[in-house]
């Protein structure tokens, strides 16, 4: 967060601070300040009007620039020039609000817009960007987070536990209700739709969700426990509104989005539209994160996600089935549990080939239980079937945050040695 005297007593800029690792052919302070010039008030040529007093006010000003290494060939192509010896460093540069306002879709014009195509740049990602407390209370923010998802499950200390309907697509709504039937009956905390699985014709979002909510209701009526249920409503802003209200109408729990391809705008509709938890999901997020000179970090990401309004956050999982590394993994999850203004902290939501077998680790490097671990396979495929799946998972957890090796925590509990062999093989 930053505040800039504009020359006058009586005026403070209000600015955000956006911090870059960049590569450059140039110098690194020639790109900080095109960088800086171009998301502000400047363009490629001096042009009438652009005054002293409008620069003080809106432009945009580097704050640091920090050197890194260099190397001999761009991380990517179109720079000019093309060859030659290519710096990296970070840097900061902040820009005042009143360029861009509380709508965090112009926020993004101005952090993450046409910077990325500069041709001063043979690479630049968004690290982090620092908001005044000020910017941060004008947003919707998080409205339900650990403490609000806890309570609606009635999970006080570990782990909330979740799984995905497997398989991802191609049951009838009828054949996804028993499933969840058999989850909750089982003790399940969470189930979610999968992303592909929105509103397909041979499994209507109306139809799978009466099925889906009505089993669970029927649950509920004999344990007292209702099992929280993201369902997918990912659609055309119209057609979100009009799930959303069947998901209200009937007693559901939890919507999901897949918050890439709804965009900003679209959660804020959703967010406005419920009274629910919101579940975002990353899916897309590689093609923003995956090249290390390109693109935004997670520890941004799930900020600007967090002030939109999302309560639950997937950050992967550890030894997952995609390219992430553990150390990010943890990373991530632990900027989703450090607060963000006054709003409850997000929840972090461990999947991707989540099983018994990674709960201990989970624990040790995160030093939390704050999180929802989602298990498809680790539940869906053990080889007693989805009630023993299920069962091993909490076992498990049990183990891990009492500090007893899962291999001595399984002798006597014949799902968590299940699980054991069957995801321990090689």
């Amino acid at each position: 967060m930053s505040k800039q005297n504009t020359g006058s007593s009586s005026e403070v800029r209000e600015e955000v601070v956006a911090t870059y690792t960049i590569e450059t052919p140039g110098s690194l302070k020639w790109a900080a300040e095109a960088l800086a010039g171009e998301q502000s008030t400047g363009t490629f040529i001096q042009i009438p009007g652009e005054t002293a007093e409008i620069h003080q006010k809106h432009a945009g000003r580097v704050v640091q620039v920090e050197p890194l290494d260099s190397s001999h060939s761009p991380a990517l192509l179109g720079s000019v020039p093309a060859s030659g010896s290519f710096n990296r460093g970070r840097i900061k540069v902040a820009f005042p609000v009143q360029n861009f306002g509380y709508a965090l879709p112009n926020l993004m014009a101005t952090v993450a817009g046409n910077l990325f195509e500069l041709n001063q740049f043979s690479g630049i990602r968004l690290e982090d960007v620092d908001f005044p407390t000020s910017y941060i209370d004008r947003q919707a923010g998080t409205r339900f987070g650990v403490p609000g998802t806890r309570k609606l499950m009635s999970v006080a200390e570990r782990p909330m536990v979740g799984t995905i309907i497997k398989p991802s697509v191609g049951l009838t709504p009828e054949a996804t209700g028993e499933l969840a039937f058999s989850l909750a009956e089982a003790g399940i905390d969470f189930i979610k739709d999968d992303e592909l699985m929105a509103n397909p014709p041979h499994s209507p979002f109306a139809k799978r969700f009466e099925s889906v909510i009505g089993q669970l209701h029927r649950v509920a009526e004999s344990s007292g426990r209702m099992v929280m249920y993201a369902a997918n409503v990912t659609d055309n802003v119209d057609q979100m509104r009009r799930n959303i209200d069947l998901v209200e109408k009937s007693g559901g729990t939890c919507v999901m989005v897949s918050a890439n391809h709804i965009g900003l705008s679209g959660l804020d509709v959703v967010r406005s539209h419920t009274s629910l938890p919101i579940h975002a999901h990353r899916n897309g997020w590689g093609a923003l994160t995956r090249d290390p000179m390109l693109g935004y970090s997670y520890l941004f990401w799930q900020k600007i996600w967090r002030l939109a309004g999302a309560d639950h956050l997937h950050v992967n999982g550890l030894h997952n089935k995609f390219w992430e590394p553990n150390e990010s993994v943890i990373r991530n999850a632990r900027a989703i549990l450090s607060p963000l203004g006054s709003a409850p902290v997000a929840v972090p939501v461990f999947a991707s080939a989540q099983t018994a077998l990674q709960a201990p680790e989970t624990y040790a490097a995160l030093g939390s239980a704050d999180i929802l671990y989602v298990c498809g396979g680790g539940i869906m495929a053990h080889p007693a079937g989805p009630v023993a799946g299920l069962r091993s998972i909490n076992e498990a957890w049990e183990a891990a945050i009492a500090g007893i090796p899962l291999a001595e925590y399984a002798k006597s509990r014949p799902a968590l040695q299940g699980a054991l062999e069957m995801f321990g093989r090689k």
